[in-house]
């Protein structure tokens, strides 16, 4: 029998994913209101800065800020929601570019971690509750809008609990990107050390809360 020299069997290189970029927020030092008001997620000084960083574009017109707060996620929450839109001074009209909304931990459901998705227990999920705001909001974005989502985790029975997996989950499935993770922090900055301000209707031990960034995308 002849000799043969072993084989190795060719392995394709394992892809390395790039982790998506995580931002900080931090409130100037000065800044009497650190934290958002009772029923908000986020303070004015972070409605401020996403201000400036997306809807404010050099050489161009500044986009229009359309915030959305909404109070359940019961069937109709479109219209229970208050809604604001901020502009620069002559005002803004036409199609909303940036569409920031604001889920209150106490909207969400009172599961360990995953919303419900498309099909399971969440009543006419695809009209009604996140995953059919999701479809909405896409539906109304222009190709180069952004959804800016914000909220908090809250703690469940004593378990702290993070909705940010499952509502990703349910804006990816209605046709967004999902860009950027950005931390606002609910703390003063003294010195070299932060000092905790956290909302007075905040659950124990969060100190910041999440703004991710989505972008629509539309195939031609």
């Amino acid at each position: 029998m002849p000799n043969t020299s072993p084989r190795r069997r060719a392995t394709a290189p394992t892809p390395r994913t790039r982790p998506l970029p995580t931002t900080i927020w931090l409130p100037a030092p000065n800044e009497p209101d650190a934290a958002p008001a009772p029923g908000s997620v986020l303070p004015d000084w972070a409605i401020e800065t996403i201000r400036a960083q997306y809807t404010r574009r050099p050489g161009r017109t500044s986009a229009a800020l359309l915030k959305i707060s909404f109070q359940d996620a019961a069937p109709g929450m479109d219209a229970r929601a208050r809604c604001t839109t901020y502009t620069d001074a002559g005002g803004t009209t036409g199609t909303a570019r940036v569409l920031l909304a604001e889920l209150h931990p106490d909207t969400l459901p009172a599961l360990h971690g995953d919303l419900p998705v498309a099909g399971s227990d969440m009543p006419g999920a695809m009209e009604d509750g996140w995953p059919g705001f999701f479809h909405r909001a896409h539906r109304i974005l222009p190709p180069d809008g952004l959804l800016l989502l914000a909220t908090r985790q809250r703690r469940d029975t004593g378990i702290l609990t993070d909705p940010l997996g499952s509502l990703i989950a349910c804006a990816r499935t209605a046709g967004f990107r999902y860009l950027q993770h950005i931390v606002i922090a609910h703390a003063h900055p003294a010195g070299n050390h932060l000092v905790p301000a956290p909302p007075t209707d905040a659950s124990p031990g969060v100190a910041h809360s999440d703004l991710i960034v989505l972008s629509a995308i539309h195939h031609a």
